[in-house]
């Protein structure tokens, strides 16, 4: 057995520390290496974890961001008005959350996407009891489309749809392996926290999900783990509550590990 494989038996002896969850992923997660689009590949590699976690008997809600196609509030929307460029972003998510469905039933788990733009040919329409019982049902929930209404992020989404179906935790799927004082990228001086209030999150201004998510979180005392989605196992680590996994957000600092 390989070294991998006997970490991931190890972490699954034990009971997950969540029983439903809400993964925000965003759309940049699914480009990849590439500069455009979604990376095949790496919908497997995502679906393939969520199939892990499902096996646990863990209910798993996806809120999927459209940023590999196409951004609001981005450079590539010029001058358009503010609301026609959200629209055209909530539909970007819908076809991420179409591969992303596509790539978990290739593995065989079932999936249902919910949109709160009425799409019917290719997803359902958002009804919170239905999203629940799709959960109970066993059903992975992806939800689409934003919140439906122009100048709401997908972090938004993901804050309201969490709270809405009664997840125990938003984990924000990102590049990086947490919070940090800085961009990691441009600061090689910044720091990790291993943990940080919202209200630290607020007052530093740190992007990790735009404000009114972080508030709307911290008003209902939801938590919220940041992780780096690219290290294979990540998800099923935070799922099982491996220490020292990204960075967690909630209304009191963790002691220490």
């Amino acid at each position: 057995m390989k070294v991998e494989d006997q970490n991931t038996a190890a972490i699954t002896a034990r009971a997950p520390v969540f029983r439903r969850i809400l993964l925000k992923a965003s759309g940049e997660a699914l480009m990849g290496a590439q500069n455009y689009g979604v990376d095949v590949n790496v919908a497997r590699e995502v679906a393939g974890q969520i199939k892990d976690i499902h096996a646990l008997g863990v209910q798993v809600a996806i809120v999927v961001g459209g940023g590999n196609i196409f951004r609001g509030v981005s450079e590539s929307a010029g001058n358009m008005d503010r609301s026609s460029a959200d629209y055209i972003g909530m539909l970007a998510t819908v076809m991420n959350a179409v591969v992303l469905q596509d790539a978990l039933e290739k593995v065989g788990v079932y999936t249902r996407i919910l949109s709160a733009i009425n799409i019917p040919q290719v997803a359902e329409s958002f009804i919170r009891r239905r999203a629940i019982r799709h959960l109970e049902k066993g059903r992975v929930v992806i939800f689409a489309a934003g919140t439906g209404n122009p100048y709401f992020t997908t972090d938004s989404a993901a804050a309201l749809r969490a709270l809405e179906v009664k997840a125990d935790v938003i984990l924000k799927a990102t590049k990086v392996d947490g919070i940090y004082s800085a961009d990691p990228v441009k600061d090689k001086t910044a720091t990790r926290y291993d943990s940080i209030t919202y209200q630290e999150v607020l007052e530093q201004q740190l992007k990790v999900m735009d404000a009114s998510a972080i508030s709307l979180c911290m008003d209902n005392k939801l938590p919220i783990i940041v992780f780096n989605m690219r290290t294979h196992g990540n998800i099923m680590r935070v799922v099982m509550g491996e220490p020292g996994i990204g960075t967690h957000v909630s209304t009191d600092k963790l002691d220490k590990q």
